[in-house]
Parts: C-alpha cells; structure tokens; sequence
C-alpha cells in the first residue's frame, strides 16, 4: 500500500500497479473500512481498479496527518474475498439489430455470433470500479476467447443500455454517450438511480450475471431497437 499527494485537498491510495482480482478485493476491503468511519472529514471516497482517491478536510488535517492516520488504519486491514457479494441478474437481448459489433467480435474469434452470447452470459462478473459515467460499472474478467480491443473510431452516439465489451473489460451504457466498446446487446436495466447515495443499483461489491433474452422479451419489457 502506498499513499500519494493528489492535490491540495486529496491524496491516492494505492494497493498495486496492476489490475487484479487481489488488489481489487483489497481495494473493496479498505474503501468499506472507510466509509463504515462515516467521518465528516474525508469528504469523497472514490474506489478504482487498484487504488482509491479521498478527499479530505484541509482544515482539520495535513497531507503528513493524513498520510499517518490512513497508513495506520489500514495496514493490517483483513482482506475480503466475498463469496455471498449481491448478485445482480441483467436481461440481456443480443441481436444484432441492437449488437453492432456482435459480428465483429465474432469474427475476430473466429466464432459464431451465438457462441460469443453464450460465452459472454456464462460468466459472473466482478465490478471492479464505478465511473465514467454515474452508474458505468467496468467489468471483468471477459472470456479470453472473446477479448476484442475498442473500436479505431468512437461512436458519436451509443444508446442508454448498450451491453458492450473493450479489452477483457464489459460494461452497460447508463445513459446515451459516445463510446467505442464494442456493443453485443442492449438492456433495459436501469443503472442510474437518483435516489440511491451511490446514484445506482450497482456498486463495486456487485456481481454482475447477464441472462439473454429474446426479442418479444426485450420489447415486453419496454426495450427500444433503434439505434
């Protein structure tokens, strides 16, 4: 663990240089350390990959203070590999009319279209940090067979539920943004909530399971196909 300046009112915590299931499950650990303080002078605790950012009040600590007293909170912090995180179900249609790169993906694994669905639905997957959109969950570990790098050129526009993948990464839109993942369906799950604190139904100790459904499904449940 290292702790770093960041700016006048905020420092960095770093639990690694690489993005991990390890450091992950000690960033979910310390990040739940220090929001169970509930201390009205760390005014913004924000979670990422390996690392998590605090801003803190400058009138009742220094970078040295600061520094000292979360280095002593935390360095014997008991690490938690949860087994009983919430799991979140999320339809899934995946057609094509909504999963434009659907058939990019498939031929880059040289796989059919409905074998890159069932490959991207069968795993549960860990939400590593939350940004950069309220509500954009970045997910991992994607199937190595189905790892495919972003898009060359972004999208000016992906719709508000877009089920898409970048690297070993996998996402939903929150909301309508350009974008260059690449897009395998859509959803009408709702990832933005303003009357949630974290502002969504997802938060970094969620698990994430897609289930895919049909067209009539998707339509039933209020889905749009335009694009």
């Amino acid at each position: 663990m290292e702790i770093k300046l960041a700016s006048v009112d905020s420092i960095i915590i770093y639990f690694g240089d690489v993005i991990s299931k390890e450091n992950s499950n000690q960033v979910k650990s310390a990040y739940k350390v220090l929001k169970d303080l509930n201390s009205p002078y760390l005014i913004e605790i924000i979670p990422s990959y390996n690392s998590i950012l605090v801003t803190y009040d400058i009138f009742k600590y220094t970078f040295e203070d600061i520094q000292v007293y979360l280095n002593d909170l935390l360095k014997n912090i008991q690490i938690e590999n949860k087994n009983d995180s919430e799991i979140i179900t999320v339809d899934v249609y995946y057609g094509e009319e909504v999963g434009l790169d659907l058939q990019r993906v498939a031929t880059k694994a040289n796989i059919s279209i409905q074998e890159v669905i069932e490959i991207h639905s069968a795993k549960l997957y860990d939400v590593y940090a939350i940004g950069f959109l309220p509500g954009f969950a970045y997910m991992a570990s994607v199937n190595e067979k189905i790892i495919t790098p972003r898009l060359s050129t972004p999208r000016k526009k992906i719709p508000k539920g877009s089920v898409a993948i970048a690297d070993n990464q996998t996402a939903i839109y929150p909301q309508n943004s350009p974008g260059g993942w690449n897009i395998l369906g859509k959803t009408t799950f709702e990832l933005f909530d303003k009357s949630l604190e974290a502002l969504s139904p997802i938060t970094i100790e969620s698990k994430i399971k897609f289930n895919p459904i049909s067209k009539d499904e998707f339509l039933q449940q209020g889905g749009v196909l335009e694009f």
